[in-house]
């Protein structure tokens, strides 16, 4: 608009609070998410195994009622709900809400980056954190919908079914959905927003994303065996959580590994990969997320 014309008049609508204004990223972001129909069924999808976690939730506690229906219930009196049952429904989620980053995750960040957009966000009252944990808050919104919100409604069916002594006496539960899915979230968000940071091409970030997951844990599994060491676990993100599920469902400070050489490792070793992780993706986005960029 020209400026001779004197039509130019400032916003007077209402501001958003400085406390929640990473919120305006996610706002329409989410809204294109779920409006899109491949996403709302990949997201259905990912709530599968909870689904089925909830039948045999319901299952397990009216056996009495399925005998006098002439049901076979063998199978139901071995299924017990306790640590072992979340700690198998958490293993797979953890695959999915992996899955869900993926195909979300890569092109957040390299929209803004390409078409050089970054100076008009970071040119307002918009810092480089606030922009982060605006693009963060996506990836977490969506996973939170398949690993911890529909654990704790789980937790409650429980509890609801059988009775508060239940929960009280499983209490280590809910602190272990919370725990291991706010570390696991965290992390494979962070390595999502890096790789959408450093790679402009979505395809791309994605297989990179892929990559750091397999491929790492193949050469972690090839280390050990050829060094007959053991820390090569560590660079397989999925042991590393499955230690961390391990010791706060099954309380096992000490994990095992099924490949060579065989041997035991502490569980809190998986916790300090995992922040190295979150660690490196920030650094690596601080690094790329900046009000200016040189081209050479």
């Amino acid at each position: 608009m020209a400026v001779y014309k004197r039509t130019y008049t400032r916003y007077s609508g209402p501001l958003t609070d400085e406390r929640w204004r990473f919120s305006i990223l996610p706002r329409y972001t989410l809204r294109s998410v779920f409006g899109s129909r491949f996403y709302a069924i990949a997201l259905l999808v990912g709530l599968l195994p909870h689904l089925i976690a909830a039948v045999l939730i319901y299952l397990r506690s009216h056996i009495d009622a399925l005998v006098s229906l002439g049901f076979d219930i063998r199978e139901l009196q071995f299924l017990a709900i306790d640590g072992g049952f979340f700690f198998t429904l958490f293993i797979v989620e953890t695959f999915i809400s992996f899955f869900l980053v993926a195909l979300l995750g890569p092109g957040l960040i390299s929209p803004d980056l390409a078409n050089n957009a970054l100076p008009l966000y970071l040119s307002r009252p918009f810092s480089r954190a606030e922009y982060v944990i605006g693009k963060l808050s996506v990836l977490l919104a969506v996973t939170s919908a398949v690993t911890w919100i529909p654990g704790l409604i789980l937790f409650g069916l429980q509890t609801t079914l059988v009775g508060p002594s239940w929960s009280w006496d499983n209490s280590r539960l809910l602190a272990g959905i919370l725990v291991g899915s706010g570390i696991w979230i965290l992390t494979i968000s962070l390595m999502a927003l890096a790789l959408s940071a450093w790679v402009k091409w979505k395809p791309v970030a994605a297989a990179a994303l892929f990559g750091i997951f397999f491929v790492t844990a193949g050469f972690g599994t090839v280390s050990n065996a050829m060094l007959q060491t053991r820390w090569g676990t560590l660079l397989n993100l999925a042991s590393a959580m499955r230690m961390i599920w391990r010791w706060l469902f099954l309380q096992e400070s000490q994990y095992r590994i099924t490949t060579p050489p065989w041997a035991t490792m502490p569980a809190w070793t998986g916790l300090i990969t995992l922040i190295s992780v979150c660690g490196i993706a920030l650094f690596l986005l601080s690094w790329k997320i900046r009000p200016a960029q040189v081209v050479r």
